[in-house]
């Protein structure tokens, strides 16, 4: 088990990925990654960057969703910075990844318009779903048998993973990217966030039991620029947050009809990425202007920042 209570990891463009003690603010890990399988080694770095960080349900490794390929890192190992393993399927920016609560199957989605199954024992994809357009977004619903995907043109579909097949389309708003998709921990809402700072939520009916049927809830606009992430609280599911280009997160108050709780303002450029504390009481973000920083959502105050990387700080993930 790794040492820290709390995992707290960052990447860059300035080709790190780094580490942190979350309460002292302290960088205890950072390492230049690379690709072993993009050859020749002068051109490692080429295109290459991370786009999204995942930590393993074991909180024993570090997966790495990158540009064309997923690395997974061993944060137990001598020499953490080596990918132990690196996935070679997909063909252009891998934009999410994620786990089922086994912590053996793997889910991917890229910009090359297809969301992908692996198991983290072995290195070959285990199955493809092909959509017609970049996918940006891809999450899995509690239920452990559905993945929902959001793509370029605006669609979002329900991949039945029993059946093999798209369950469910929804399309909010024709040709408008979906940036963003959350699911709340018992399955019962969904949120979209897309391109023009837009969240559509819908229900999940209560007789049913999986999320290929939806009611539509609510519909806000939350910011001016692109959301381009949004997450809905563990726990009690209180809040929603929504990162933006306008360099704000917002977070709103799900059972007050998603009014407006407080504005988190302190970044300098875009608003990246996201994530809660397990109990909701802490937000980590990630932003273009190096940083990352811990939020209260009690006192809606930064109470640390996390300085360090040289380039853009495009994503982070906390586990505690």
């Amino acid at each position: 088990m790794n040492q820290h209570a709390v995992i707290l990891a960052t990447a860059s463009h300035d080709h790190t990925i780094r580490l942190w003690e979350a309460q002292t603010g302290r960088c205890y890990l950072d390492f230049d990654y690379y690709d072993p399988a993009l050859v020749p080694p002068d051109a490692l770095h080429v295109n290459m960057h991370v786009n999204r960080l995942e930590i393993t349900p074991d909180r024993r490794r570090l997966v790495a969703a990158c540009n064309p390929h997923i690395l997974l890192f061993d944060l137990n190992s001598i020499d953490p910075h080596i990918p132990v393993r690196t996935f070679v399927s997909h063909t252009n920016n891998v934009v999410a990844v994620g786990f089922q609560y086994s912590g053996n199957m793997m889910y991917s989605g890229s910009e090359d318009g297809t969301v992908k199954i692996w198991d983290l024992r072995v290195r070959e994809c285990q199955r493809e779903f092909r959509n017609d357009s970049p996918v940006n977004t891809v999450v899995l619903h509690p239920n452990q048998t559905e993945l929902i995907s959001g793509d370029h043109n605006g669609n979002i579909r329900v991949w039945d993973l029993r059946a093999n097949s798209c369950s469910c389309e929804l399309v909010p708003e024709v040709g408008t990217p979906i940036r963003s998709l959350t699911v709340n921990l018992d399955g019962t809402m969904v949120v979209a966030a897309n391109n023009r700072g837009t969240c559509y939520v819908w229900r999940s009916l209560r007789e049913i039991q999986t999320m290929t049927e939806f009611e539509p809830l609510h519909k806000l606009q939350a910011h001016n620029g692109y959301i381009l992430k949004c997450l809905l609280s563990p726990g009690n599911n209180r809040y929603l947050a929504t990162a933006s280009s306008d360099k704000t997160v917002k977070i709103w108050n799900v059972d007050n009809g998603f009014k407006l709780d407080k504005v988190l303002t302190g970044h300098q450029r875009w608003v990246w990425d996201c994530d809660f504390s397990v109990d909701g009481e802490y937000l980590v973000t990630a932003s273009s202007d190096t940083t990352a920083r811990l939020w209260s959502m009690r006192a809606g105050k930064e109470v640390k920042v996390y300085q360090g990387h040289r380039n853009a700080t495009m994503c982070c993930t906390l586990r505690d």
